[in-house]
């Protein structure tokens, strides 16, 4: 039996800037509970910075008292330094996950857009029109694509959990899907 309602930390890691956001789904229906970006000054240690990353992690599961964490995981380029950067501070954010005691569930970039959009090489703002669209969210702007990567993984997560709920399950066509995802139908 499903819970009646799932909060859900969906997180961007970055050494710089880091995309957080807390959504609420309640029958299926996808709520925005906060999105951010935490931004890190580069004139900080990098330690610092990783205990910057705890810390807001940390606050925001004793604030909203997520019960599932999702996370993107790194895109690999040529710049090893980078990537162990960024590899830090997504570790971080993992073990300030699982210090509260929540599952971490790590998705790629490509299969959140792929989630979101129904194609994984979208671009970032593709990405946020159809959550938007998703989420009903009219008159906010983002001052930064972390935060909608952010919000991107959290979503994919609930598609991706819900996907897996209702594995086995035969749809019965575009109206039986309809049906049973409200949240991913856009009316134009």
């Amino acid at each position: 039996m499903q819970k009646t309602s799932r909060i859900i930390l969906g997180v961007d890691p970055g050494t710089l800037l880091m995309g957080y956001s807390v959504i609420k789904v309640s029958r299926q229906k996808i709520q925005l509970l906060c999105m951010d970006v935490l931004k890190l000054s580069s004139k900080k240690d990098n330690y610092e910075r990783l205990s910057l990353i705890h810390h807001r992690i940390h606050t925001l599961i004793t604030e909203y008292q997520p019960t599932e964490f999702a996370i993107e995981a790194p895109f690999f380029g040529k710049n090893v330094q980078s990537m162990l950067k960024l590899g830090r501070a997504q570790g971080v954010a993992i073990a300030a996950a699982m210090q509260g005691g929540l599952t971490v569930h790590e998705y790629s970039p490509k299969k959140i857009k792929q989630s979101i959009t129904g194609n994984g090489n979208s671009d970032k703002e593709k990405v946020w029109k159809f959550l938007q669209q998703i989420l009903s969210l009219t008159n906010i702007e983002i001052t930064s694509h972390d935060v909608s990567d952010a919000l991107a993984v959290a979503v994919c997560h609930h598609f991706q959990n819900t996907q897996l709920a209702t594995a086995g399950k035969a749809l019965k066509g575009w109206e039986d899907f309809i049906a049973k995802n409200p949240g991913r139908v856009s009316l134009k």
